[in-house]
């Protein structure tokens, strides 16, 4: 019996597939899904998304939000997410030296601000981790 996984972001669905198992990346480590995984509500940490189908692994990199298991659907709702395929790795480098300038140059910055560039750095690196895991 295959799970039903579907990963969401406030800009679009990034993901949604038939799948054979799913490994998130959560605030108390990383847990595996498999059909018939009790009910969980878990909190999604920043970090690389590993789907599994037909003996292939995909990944995929995630940044902050919620995963809700219910029966053999798996619901991700990510502040961030993208898949390998779409990682550019050059643009987010750039995107990664520009947050880190800003944050050494932080002075009086707005915590919510400070706190979304380091956002952004974790992210950024994640994003590389995931492209650069395959060569």
């Amino acid at each position: 019996m295959p799970l039903t996984l579907e990963i969401v972001t406030p800009e679009a669905r990034v993901y949604h597939d038939t799948i054979d198992s799913v490994v998130i990346p959560t605030v108390g480590g990383e847990i595996g899904v498999l059909p018939g995984h009790i009910p969980l509500l878990t909190q999604v940490e920043h970090g690389e998304l590993r789907v599994t189908k037909n003996g292939q692994t995909e990944l995929l990199a995630v940044s902050g939000g919620f995963a809700e298991i219910e029966g053999d659907r798996v619901h991700v709702l990510a502040e961030h997410a993208i898949t390998e395929a779409g990682i550019d790795e050059s643009a987010v480098e750039e995107a990664l030296k520009r947050a880190e300038q800003q944050l050494r140059e932080a002075r009086d910055i707005d915590p919510q601000q400070y706190e979304h560039l380091q956002s952004m750095v974790r992210y950024s690196g994640v994003q590389l981790a995931v492209k650069r895991r395959r060569r």
